[in-house]
């Protein structure tokens, strides 16, 4: 007990303490982590005594999977997916398929495994993971629309691949041998489970919203409502035998379908226990490595992490992206900064919760290319960011990704037909009594380069226009202007 309150303690402390050092560094979180726990474990240290099966690792990634699901569901903007709706259907689909093939036919032939343990080992690296992203998205440099792909990507590929582990399991468990049993199964799979998600997110956050409109509950009860939610909905669907873990992200989902709002203080506070429960899980499956991943060839494992990373994965984001409206530098970011995560050890431990022979392997591979990902992508996240702002500031001509406010637009066609006044009637209409509101939407490069603004615009980066739109007075004509 007092080991588990020490790593806690130093879990919570550590990050809050290294967070300046880590924004400014090229580290990340995961990276330090997963390397502490390396330090700390029984191939070390021995300091932290784990291993795949302890109910801690089991309740902790259970609790830590279930929330980042449903926060990705509840943070989907519903209006913004309808527009943006070809990219999570291109990350869900051909990318995830690809990646998914692609590193399964790494992983056979590069550590001579069956082609059901390379499916299983290529759905698990198939998940990008948004821990390590968050730190490239927010980088307002980025053209928003590349941001915004990369977001959509992390929200929805591992609500792909959790179903292809699950089926992959139970075929290697060979326990339904027949049509009438695989039926049953992908329909408690594919169908229950996303009903009662959506039922349990939807009823729940209503009668929050209900009890909350007569009594005012008080936020810190608000807070504690919205992740008993999470809890609730991954508990029913097991219960009736579905799968929790989808139902979590169906539950956050339903809160955006039904447009029911939950308090801000429940998305801080998931947001901060998410987190903490990320943190503690990354410590805990370094330790459980550092004893395993000496049973992996060392040139062989790497190997297999490199075709992940600098070939699978920049290949896959090419062929699909092909015909997108952005320079070859945006689909070379995109497709570099497909981070390999927790959410692939998670994904990969529900093979050893199945009692799978060969499941510690599986983890145990899992886990080297994990850890390079880690420290690879947390090495280059700052500098590559930099790099590519840098580039996206002095293009000439501008990227086109850099006039897009959303990914949808990188898929749509050029306006061909806009309405222009001359420089005399935009001075004759600021005179007027009602005057329109001048926008400077000149990109990052031609702004810096330029020589002032007309007096009394506001300045908008182009790729912003939309969110400034959602905001702004609707009575007031707009006049923009880019040269």
């Amino acid at each position: 007990m007092l080991l588990w309150i020490t790593l806690v303690a130093v879990v919570l402390m550590g990050a809050a303490l290294t967070s300046g050092i880590v924004d400014r560094a090229p580290l990340s979180y995961p990276m330090v982590f997963l390397l502490l726990g390396l330090v700390l474990g029984g191939g070390a240290f021995g300091t932290i005594a784990v291993n795949p099966r302890t109910p801690a690792l089991d309740g902790l990634a259970t609790v830590s999977l279930s929330l980042v699901l449903f926060l990705d569901g509840v943070m989907l903007d519903a209006t913004e997916f309808r527009r943006e709706w070809r990219v999570p259907t291109l990350a869900a689909g051909p990318v995830t398929a690809l990646t998914l093939l692609g590193v399964a036919l790494a992983a056979h032939l590069f550590l001579a495994l069956n082609w059901l343990e390379s499916l299983l080992i290529g759905a698990a690296l198939a998940s990008t993971d948004p821990v390590v992203v968050r730190d490239v998205v927010r980088d307002e440099g980025i053209p928003r629309s590349v941001r915004r792909t990369l977001t959509i990507e992390a929200a929805f590929n591992d609500i792909i691949v959790l179903p292809v582990v699950l089926i992959l399991i139970a075929v290697r468990q060979a326990s339904l041998n027949s049509v009438i049993g695989w039926l049953g199964f992908l329909t408690s799979l594919l169908v229950l489970s996303p009903v009662v998600g959506l039922v349990v997110g939807g009823v729940g956050a209503w009668l929050m919203g209900r009890a909350d409109a007569r009594y005012s509950i008080r936020r810190e009860y608000q807070a504690m409502y919205g992740l008993g939610l999470v809890l609730a909905a991954y508990a029913v669907a097991q219960l009736v035998g579905g799968d929790g873990f989808l139902a979590a992200f169906f539950a956050g989902l339903a809160v955006n379908l039904f447009d029911v709002t939950l308090c801000d203080c429940f998305l801080d506070y998931g947001a901060v226990t998410a987190e903490m429960a990320m943190l503690l899980t990354f410590l805990l499956f370094g330790a459980v490595l550092s004893t395993m991943l000496g049973s992996v060839p060392l040139l062989a494992g790497l190997g297999l992490a490199a075709a992940t990373i600098v070939v699978v994965r920049p290949l896959a984001i090419v062929l699909v992206f092909w015909r997108a409206k952005m320079s070859n530098t945006a689909r070379a970011f995109i497709g570099w900064f497909g981070p390999r995560g927790l959410s692939s050890l998670l994904l990969i431990l529900l093979v050893v919760q199945a009692g799978l022979p060969e499941g510690d392997h599986l983890l145990a591979i899992t886990g080297l290319v994990v850890l390079v990902s880690a420290i690879v992508h947390g090495v280059t996240a700052s500098p590559l960011s930099q790099l590519y702002g840098r580039k996206v500031a002095q293009a000439s001509p501008t990227y086109p990704e850099e006039r897009e406010g959303d990914s949808s637009g990188l898929f749509s066609g050029e306006a061909t037909e806009l309405q222009r006044i001359s420089p005399d009637e935009l001075a004759a209409r600021l005179a007027s009594p009602k005057p329109p509101v001048v926008l400077d939407v000149r990109t990052r490069g031609e702004f810096d380069s330029g020589d002032g603004q007309i007096p009394g615009s506001v300045r908008v980066l182009p790729d912003q226009i939309a969110a400034w739109a959602n905001k702004a007075d609707r009575t007031r004509p707009v006049v923009a202007y880019c040269t």
